[in-house]
């Protein structure tokens, strides 16, 4: 089944209230309303692209805290959306947004390694491993943008830093980020800050 972006909102209106707090929830709405602008100025499904951004934190509606390991909140959503027969492509996100260069390893935390004990590990190490389309790469992108406001994607590592600290892949997470928003700002041919206004 193929939801759209309000029925992915409604989603998370029936989330409120569920975990620990809704910061969540906030997040991952500026994160689809800031990758609908990006897919619309390259000329992408901006709805599709929208509720994406809106359902890929919706495993945190079962209980979050900032020491979580990321694979725990990732699949408990990407299961969910599949017990509610919602297409693959729109329950994969849940896995892909916080991984990028499709590496599970990518990532930032404040674990000094990606926690391979995890009964998730294999599952989510291979279900990443091909290359992300450019909705996946978007969605990538807006949750290293987003708290619940947008910011530069410097501004938003040095806010993870400053909750998480650094770790051994730390660097490597920080280069590929760089690398993810210069890949936009080709497509677009200019700079991807210039949609939006940046104080």
């Amino acid at each position: 089944m193929k939801i759209d972006s309000k029925q992915a909102l409604e989603l998370l209106d029936k989330s409120k209230g569920l975990a620990q707090d809704d910061y969540w929830i906030s997040h991952s709405i500026c994160v689809g309303d800031t990758a609908g602008v990006i897919a619309k100025a390259l000329n992408l499904d901006e709805d599709y692209t929208k509720t994406l951004g809106y359902v890929h934190d919706i495993g945190k509606r079962f209980g979050w805290s900032n020491g979580d390991s990321v694979l725990v909140h990732a699949t408990k959503g990407y299961y969910y959306l599949k017990e509610l027969n919602i297409n693959e492509d729109i329950c994969g996100i849940c896995l892909k947004h916080s991984f990028l260069n499709n590496d599970i390893n990518c990532l930032a935390n404040g674990r000094d390694y990606t926690d391979n004990t995890n009964e998730y590990y294999e599952f989510v190490k291979n279900y990443i491993k091909d290359e992300y389309n450019i909705y996946e790469k978007i969605i990538n992108l807006c949750d290293l943008m987003c708290t619940s406001k947008v910011n530069t994607v410097d501004d938003r590592i040095n806010e993870i830093i400053s909750r998480k600290g650094t770790h051994l892949n730390t660097e490597y997470h920080i280069n590929e980020a760089h690398k993810l928003k210069s890949f936009f700002d080709e497509k677009l041919g200019y700079n991807l800050y210039n949609l939006f206004n940046f104080k």
